[in-house]
């Protein structure tokens, strides 16, 4: 049985569900207040930095649900 090639772009249904989960998860990373010193904060951190670019890399722009204030991602007040 031969098997077709897959596509080599999400499409925009399947880009907003990433972005959606990938929301999610972001929340997941930053929401606990842990010391910036622990374990359990530096290995959050180094899954936090791959999925940034991969959404950047999905969608060609930074993540919107970020709000960048020039040091870094800011939570709203």
């Amino acid at each position: 049985m031969a098997r077709s090639k897959g596509s080599q772009q999400l499409s925009q249904a399947e880009i907003e569900r990433f972005l959606a989960a990938a929301e999610a998860l972001h929340k997941s990373i930053i929401g606990p207040l842990l010391a910036y010193h622990s374990e359990h904060y530096r290995a959050l951190r180094e899954v936090h930095e791959p999925l940034l670019k991969a959404i950047v890399t999905i969608t060609g722009k930074k993540a919107e649900f970020i709000q960048w204030n020039g040091t870094g991602p800011a939570k709203p007040l």
